[in-house]
């Protein structure tokens, strides 16, 4: 014990523990004690709990960097615990919770806003994200990914009415690892000399690969994001076209005397949905794609955008 005193009144015995305190507060922080659920949540958008069938980088590449977190969880599970487990793992994101109804074909949701101010001057908007975000999700029982995409559309609509903040989301290691790392570092720093060349080397063959990485990354998100735009605009053009469909069918005349432009709405419309059906493969698949094979998806699908807003601005939609 006199040993141990005397041990811990030497500078050398306060800076070990500093360092046992700083350790201590890093793993803490960064979630030593969460559960599974957190710990996935921490660097990822999506968390499918064990037995539920999910293709989960098809699921973050539906995401991207949206400040928007669903969890997949057993049927029957507690949807609550599940989504109040992920506060602090996902802090600032809309999370949203589903499972398969045990006695019923589609999903049970509960949402969670951990956006600033939630429980103060937002807390009515974190009401609204949490019942809205969810909707339209159950119509795609069998197909998760599908489900997801409907859930990015409700976040895109809740963004652009200004209920949930627009922005990315960033993960990044927290302010203790930083310190721990560099103690490491000046602890090491004089044997780490010797293979300075070496490491220096290995960090620029790591740096062109992460920026590889990088650039397919930016493409999937660009991929995402136009998904998600030509998705709303099938959505926002569907009644429209209902109503085009139906003066077609019974012939009524327009102001031209013809039943032409309705006609030819109804067959733009039907295209453009038939070739937006004929990507989603290649779309869910797009996780496996290289660069080039991104962008010219992407490219398909914004030319697909730009007929949608065509076919939005044409004087012989119903309702324009």
């Amino acid at each position: 014990m006199i040993r141990l005193t005397r041990f811990i009144g030497t500078p050398f015995g306060l800076a070990t523990l500093a360092c046992l305190a700083l350790a201590g507060w890093a793993l803490w922080s960064g979630g030593a004690l969460d559960g599974p659920i957190a710990r996935d949540v921490r660097v990822s958008s999506v968390y499918a709990a064990p037995g539920v069938e999910l293709d989960e980088p098809a699921a973050e590449q539906v995401i991207g960097n949206r400040r928007l977190v669903v969890l997949f969880l057993e049927p029957g599970a507690d949807l609550r615990d599940g989504c109040r487990a992920t506060e602090r793992a996902a802090d600032g994101t809309l999370v949203l919770a589903l499972s398969r109804e045990v006695d019923d074909d589609g999903y049970d949701t509960y949402g969670c806003a951990w956006l600033p101010g939630r429980d103060d001057a937002n807390f009515g908007r974190a009401a609204v994200a949490e019942t809205t975000i969810g909707r339209g999700a159950d119509q795609f029982p069998d197909e998760p990914v599908e489900a997801v995409k409907v859930i990015v559309v409700n976040y895109d609509l809740l963004v652009r009415a200004d209920i949930v903040p627009d922005g990315a989301r960033t993960i990044s290691p927290s302010l203790p690892r930083y310190l721990v790392a560099a103690a490491a570092v000046t602890a090491v720093g004089v044997g780490a000399a010797s293979i300075w060349l070496a490491a220096r080397r290995a960090g620029r063959l790591a740096d062109r690969r992460r920026a590889r990485r990088q650039q397919l990354a930016d493409s999937r998100s660009r991929l995402s994001a136009a998904a998600a735009v030509l998705g709303q605009q099938i959505i926002d053009l569907d009644r429209r076209y209902a109503r085009a469909e139906r003066g077609a069918a019974s012939g009524k005349r327009d102001a031209a005397g013809g039943t032409g432009e309705r006609g030819d709405f109804v067959r733009r419309y039907r295209q453009l949905t038939m070739d937006y059906t004929d990507l989603l493969a290649d779309i869910v698949a797009a996780d496996r794609a290289d660069r080039a094979d991104v962008d010219r998806l992407t490219e398909r699908l914004e030319r697909l955008i730009g007929r949608g807003r065509e076919l939005a601005g044409s004087p012989a939609v119903p309702g324009s």
